[in-house]
């Protein structure tokens, strides 16, 4: 989603930045209102999860200096950072007004020399030091690019120029700054690169540059160098060594934080390395450890964890892990328009997102089992907040960002669907989009648009890649040649009232894997529960699918739930008497155990029994 940003040309002389011309945009998407259960809870997040914090408390922390080891300064920038991006959503003023106040306190808790954190002058640039810069340099930035606030961008100049100051060629190596090979502190090369984006100061990209050059050597995490590299295997480590440590070079969420930062030098330089670097990790990343429901690692690390997602695994799903790998999506998604990207992003929240936050939307999980309960996680470094909670709400306001995207005037890719009404400008002229469906629960999509004259226009329809069987129509009209995993064109002169109709392929689609089974419809992964009273969750089920499909009937849901599906089933081992034949009912992945209780329990994968005259005989 753009938003359009106008800010004055000025030489701010007392910080030395300059920003970038703001110039009023003719093309792009004004405003969307997303309805239905998707806006329900994008809604029920920003009401109950970001504006019901305590900012105070968050700010607070960089009014001392005397941490020494913990992570307490990156909650306020990953909080604004969703609250700024969910104002852009819904333009809600006094969310515009808490965001200003915390700003304005936190500016006032930086040093003369331009720190702003929370650790001690001795115990500066270890730990989680620099991570913490990082995010507070992102929410200084993403303030001002919102409001003009120039005291915000003075204040990122200002900590960033103190921060280049302890780590240069000169002083600190980056990797040295922090755990995990130094993915954490490298990090930062993301809100350096926005810096130089709205600056345009030779001395930001110049630092960036050093940053990616500095972790290619030896002691470094090699994102580069490494990037076709299983990103379980990069730094593994040896028998006595702390998995908690600077030797685990596994930890998820923060190395793809750093090649986030390497898309964005990519973005700047049009170094296609960078770009070839993030895929090639991408690509790994999925193929080796996203699971069924669109997250991964265990023990906030990667693990290989795709293959071994049926065994019951500590820690599993951090919600930061899963946020970062839509985040990562969406900028290939928009370097690249490659409608896969956006396949990721949709299977991620449709699944772990939507299952982190509880039914009243009060709470993110820290972690979204695949079996089990969903619990509250541990408040972090003395304050009422996690990881989690902090950063959860980034993945729900993604979303409008992404539901429409336009690499041109003529162009326009319709990547997400759900019951909403979207305004845009496309070369000075209104143009608003309307879609009515219930989607995912239905697999009809119907588009109309209306504009104020007729007006020539690409229309990109993301077809998903699990749509085998996809039927589009213009006005009535059938359209050929629509394939899955890419986006359907549609290319003429539009007038109001034209209509798109998009039927998607939701059959239940199931996997199988270390015998066990498991059941998708669209883009939603079912799981049974223990609130539907229908047998033990973990009993053992013979599906037997036909092609890969079985046949699901919706239900009326219960519980609370989204959606609720039933399906003939072979149940236990008992063959002998004729109770084995019966349905069986599963949920959405995102209503199992969405109340948080543990008296109810859920699974997605589900044991198959064994019939020894199916096995290969010599």
């Amino acid at each position: 989603m753009r938003y359009t940003v106008i800010v004055s040309l000025t030489l701010l002389l007392s910080m030395g930045c300059l920003p970038m011309q703001g110039t009023a945009k003719t093309n792009g998407v004004e405003s969307i209102k997303i309805h239905g259960y998707v806006g329900g809870r994008i809604d029920d997040c920003i009401k109950y999860r970001v504006k019901a914090q305590d900012v105070k408390e968050l700010t607070d922390v960089f009014a001392l200096h005397e941490e020494t080891s913990r992570w307490g300064s990156e909650f306020w920038g990953k909080w604004v950072q969703g609250a700024i991006a969910s104002y852009q959503y819904n333009h809600d003023p006094e969310l515009y007004r808490i965001i200003r106040q915390s700003v304005k306190d936190m500016i006032s808790h930086q040093l003369p020399n331009g720190y702003l954190g929370n650790y001690s002058t001795s115990a500066q640039l270890t730990n989680w030091d620099v991570w913490g810069r990082k995010y507070t340099t992102l929410g200084l930035l993403k303030w001002y690019l919102l409001s003009g606030d120039k005291a915000a961008l003075r204040g990122a100049c200002r900590l960033i120029d103190y921060t280049m100051t302890q780590i240069s060629p000169k002083g600190k190596h980056i990797y040295e700054t922090g755990l995990y090979r130094g993915l954490p502190p490298s990090s930062i090369l993301e809100p350096v690169m926005l810096l130089y984006q709205t600056t345009h100061q030779q001395k930001y990209l110049d630092w960036a540059k050093w940053i990616v050059q500095d972790d290619e050597t030896a002691h470094g995490p090699q994102l580069i160098a490494k990037a076709d590299v299983p990103v379980a295997q990069r730094s593994p480590l040896r028998s006595g060594e702390v998995w908690w440590s600077f030797n685990n070079g596994q930890k998820a969420y923060e190395m793809m934080s750093c090649y986030v930062g390497l898309l964005e030098l990519y973005r700047v330089t049009g170094e296609t390395c960078y770009l070839k670097a993030v895929q090639a990790a991408v690509k790994h990343i999925e193929q080796e450890e996203i699971n069924i429901c669109g997250s991964g690692s265990a023990m906030e690390c990667w693990y290989g964890g795709q293959a071994l997602q049926t065994r019951p695994t500590l820690h599993s799903m951090e919600t930061c892990v899963g946020f970062t790998w839509m985040q990562i999506n969406e900028r290939l998604l928009g370097l690249t328009h490659d409608a896969h990207y956006m396949d990721n992003i949709e299977q991620t929240f449709y699944n772990a997102i939507l299952a982190a936050m509880k039914d009243d939307g009060s709470q993110i999980a820290k972690y979204t089992p695949l079996e089990g309960f969903r619990i509250q996680g541990e408040q972090q470094c003395g304050l009422h907040i996690n990881c989690c909670n902090a950063n959860g709400p980034r993945a729900f306001a993604l979303i409008p960002r992404v539901m429409y995207q336009m690499p041109d005037a003529h162009r326009i890719e319709v990547n997400f669907y759900a019951p909403s009404t979207a305004k845009l400008r496309i070369e000075g002229h209104e143009v608003s989009l309307v879609q009515e469906t219930t989607y995912p629960i239905d697999s009809v999509m119907k588009l109309k648009l209306n504009a104020d004259r007729p007006i020539r226009l690409a229309i990109a329809l993301r077809i998903p890649v699990w749509s085998q069987k996809t039927q589009v129509s213009v006005n009535g009209i059938p359209q050929a040649g629509v394939k899955p995993g890419a986006y359907y064109i549609i290319d003429r002169q539009w007038k109001s009232n034209d209509r798109i109709e998009l039927t998607l392929d939701m059959r239940g689609r199931v996997s199988q894997l270390n015998g066990k089974i498991a059941v998708q419809r669209g883009p939603i992964t079912l799981a049974r529960d223990s609130r539907m009273d229908d047998g033990d969750v973990d009993e053992c089920v013979d599906l037997r699918p036909v092609d890969g499909y079985v046949s699901l009937t919706p239900i009326q849901p219960q519980n609370g739930m989204w959606m609720t599906f039933e399906l003939p089933a072979r149940v236990g081992t008992d063959r002998e008497n004729a109770g084995y034949k019966r349905p069986i009912r599963f949920c959405d992945f995102a209503s199992a155990g969405s109340q948080w209780d543990r008296n109810s329990r859920y699974t997605v994968w589900l044991t198959e029994p064994l019939d020894p005259k199916t096995m290969p005989r010599k």
